[in-house]
């Protein structure tokens, strides 16, 4: 938001700034689903719903989960909240507590751990290896359970890494955390975005095995193009919805009126728009990917899911040049133009995130600027040999 926050003011000064920051979809949310919220505001449908989410929304989230992964939820386990972001909190606050730890993997999206400190827990952070995809793997998350540890918060497809938890990790995961009683979070807000068809039927996993533990954080955000209507939901065994409703009738209440019809629409209407963005997003993967390959100091893993390159910057830093990857993202706004998230946001120095939820043109754009700001900034040295593709 920092990073978004400094575009804006640029381009409000009529500066041309491409923007690789951005954390949503770029595309138009469906016809259909917007449609469906004219027809709400022209039924006055503007009123408060119960807390928890209009009954119809929560049964179409049901059916949805049923229908994509077979697992069976009824509406008294499920909760409509303001974006898959609150969703989240309202678990945090519902599981977790003081005296607490609760696990979760870096690079991370950095709400989870702010999440869990909000809660009166400590985050405990367990890094994911490059050399290895940034593989979420169930051996390293179980080395770091002590008896304090409550629960673990999982995010497959991962921001900013696009790496996933397999159905195998999660599957030794969810044992360990069954035979020692913790909670496992999932955060699938971008579980539409997944590239190739590799089993990732996560849900099912924890029906399986951990059904009364288990917790499932979802969003229209990513998957519909919904990022501005502000609607998500969890899924979760009926005590834990309810203390959620607790917890957001006195936060937020229910989520807007309009906007819950619109996912309602969107999870009952044609699934059409969501592949013809997912096609979208695997064409600008591959096509920047081999644009990347130009520059062998930035080196990157093809994405699994999600919108985003984590791109290993460190051959560029230097002690007498560019030292941090914050300082690389400052310069290369201040003097490319180009606007995208550093690493230690994600606890991840060395890297930066590239979103590619933006047009081909515009990515040619600010690839060509970024490669000749690297190229002006940090000379190569004698004997780099070329390979950025991973």
């Amino acid at each position: 938001m920092k990073v978004a926050a400094e575009a804006d003011r640029l381009r409000r000064q009529g500066v041309d700034v491409v923007d690789f920051g951005a954390g949503e979809p770029d595309f138009p949310t469906p016809d259909h689903v917007k449609a469906a919220a004219h027809a709400a505001i022209d039924a006055n449908y503007t009123k408060y719903t119960p807390n928890a989410g209009a009954a119809d929304l929560k049964q179409a989230i049901c059916d949805r989960y049923r229908t994509d992964y077979g697992v069976e939820y009824t509406p008294a386990e499920v909760i409509v909240t303001a974006g898959g972001k609150q969703a989240l909190f309202n678990i945090a606050l519902a599981l977790f507590g003081p005296g607490d730890e609760v696990i979760t993997h870096t690079p991370g999206w950095p709400t989870i751990p702010e999440q869990i400190k909000l809660a009166d827990a400590t985050p405990v952070l367990v890094p994911t290896q490059e050399s290895d995809g940034f593989a979420i793997r169930a051996a390293a998350l179980a080395e770091a359970i002590t008896p304090r540890t409550r629960g673990l918060v999982i995010n497959s497809p991962c921001n900013p890494t696009g790496a996933l938890m397999s159905e195998e990790e999660l599957t030794a995961l969810a044992q360990v955390a069954a035979t020692r009683e913790l909670w496992i979070v999932l955060d699938l807000c971008y579980e539409k975005l997944i590239y190739d068809a590799v089993p990732h039927n996560l849900p099912a996993v924890l029906q399986r095995q951990l059904r009364e533990r288990a917790v499932l954080c979802g969003s229209a955000s990513k998957a519909y193009a919904m990022t501005g209507w502000r609607c998500g939901w969890a899924l979760a065994p009926a005590p834990v919805i309810a203390a959620c409703n607790a917890v957001q009738s006195h936060a937020t209440s229910n989520a807007a009126s309009i906007s819950q019809k619109a996912a309602l629409a969107a999870l009952t209407g044609s699934q059409a728009p969501v592949k013809a963005m997912l096609d979208e997003y695997r064409k600008r993967r591959d096509t920047v990917l081999q644009w990347l390959a130009a520059e062998p100091r930035l080196t990157c893993h093809a994405p699994s899911g999600a919108f985003y390159f984590f791109v290993d910057i460190s051959d560029v830093l230097s002690p007498d040049g560019i030292r941090t990857s914050a300082e690389f993202a400052e310069r290369l706004l201040q003097e490319a133009r180009v606007a995208l998230t550093a690493g230690e946001a994600f606890d991840a120095p060395g890297f930066v995130r590239i979103s590619y939820a933006t047009s081909l043109d515009r990515l040619r754009e600010g690839t060509n600027r970024l490669l000749a700001f690297v190229a002006k900034t940090a000379p190569r040295s004698i004997g780099t040999s070329a390979g950025a593709y991973k």
